[in-house]
C-alpha cells in the first residue's frame, strides 16, 4: 500500500469487523484512503471510508455538517472530512479501520487509470489532523467507536507478527 492511496477493501476484513464485535453495517462498495502508516506496525495503516458527497440527500448532508461545524474542542467535529477526490467526497474518519495488504481488494483509479493518491496538503492536513484525535480518543476509550477499533489493530497486529 502506498501512504494516502486509495483503495478497495477486501470483504473479509468487512466480516473480521463482525467477527471481532463490530458494527460494519455498510453495504456499498466504498473506497478508503490509507492516509498513515500505523506507529506501531509499519504495514499497518490507517483507513478511512470515502463516499460521494452528492449522492446524500440534503437531510444527510444538514447531519454530517452539524458535526462538521460543532465545536472544535468537541471530538465529534472530527468525524467527517469534505474535500477532493476524483468527485466531491466525503471522508468518514469516526468509520477509520486499522488494515494490512492482505484486506486490500484492488486499487481505486484516478483518472489516468493509476491509483489515486491524494496529494492536495491543505486536505492531508486537515484529516490527518483529524484522524489523529479519533485515534487518540479510541486510545483514551478502546473499542468506542462501532467498529471496535481497538479490537481489529490488536488482531491485525497478532497477525503480522
Amino acid at each position: 500500500m502506498i501512504e494516502k492511496g486509495m483503495y478497495f477493501g477486501d470483504k473479509s476484513i468487512y466480516q473480521l469487523i463482525k467477527q471481532l464485535g463490530g458494527q460494519w453495517n455498510d453495504t456499498k462498495e466504498r473506497p478508503i484512503v490509507c492516509l498513515i502508516k500505523s506507529i506501531e506496525n509499519p504495514n499497518l495503516y490507517w483507513a478511512i471510508p470515502v463516499g460521494n458527497w452528492n449522492h446524500r440527500d440534503q437531510s444527510a448532508k444538514n447531519r454530517i455538517m452539524s458535526y462538521i461545524n460543532s465545536n472544535s474542542r468537541n471530538i465529534t467535529s472530527c468525524f467527517y472530512h469534505l474535500g477532493k477526490t476524483t468527485t466531491q467526497s466525503i471522508f468518514f474518519i469516526s468509520d477509520v479501520i486499522p488494515i494490512t495488504d492482505k484486506y486490500i481488494n484492488r486499487e481505486y483509479l484516478g483518472y489516468n487509470s493509476q491509483i489515486f493518491i491524494i496529494k492536495n496538503p491543505n486536505l492531508i492536513r486537515e484529516l490527518e489532523r483529524k484522524l489523529r484525535r479519533v485515534l487518540a480518543y479510541e486510545h483514551a476509550n478502546p473499542n468506542y467507536f462501532r467498529q471496535h477499533i481497538t479490537d481489529i489493530k490488536n488482531y491485525l497486529l497478532s497477525e503480522l507478527s
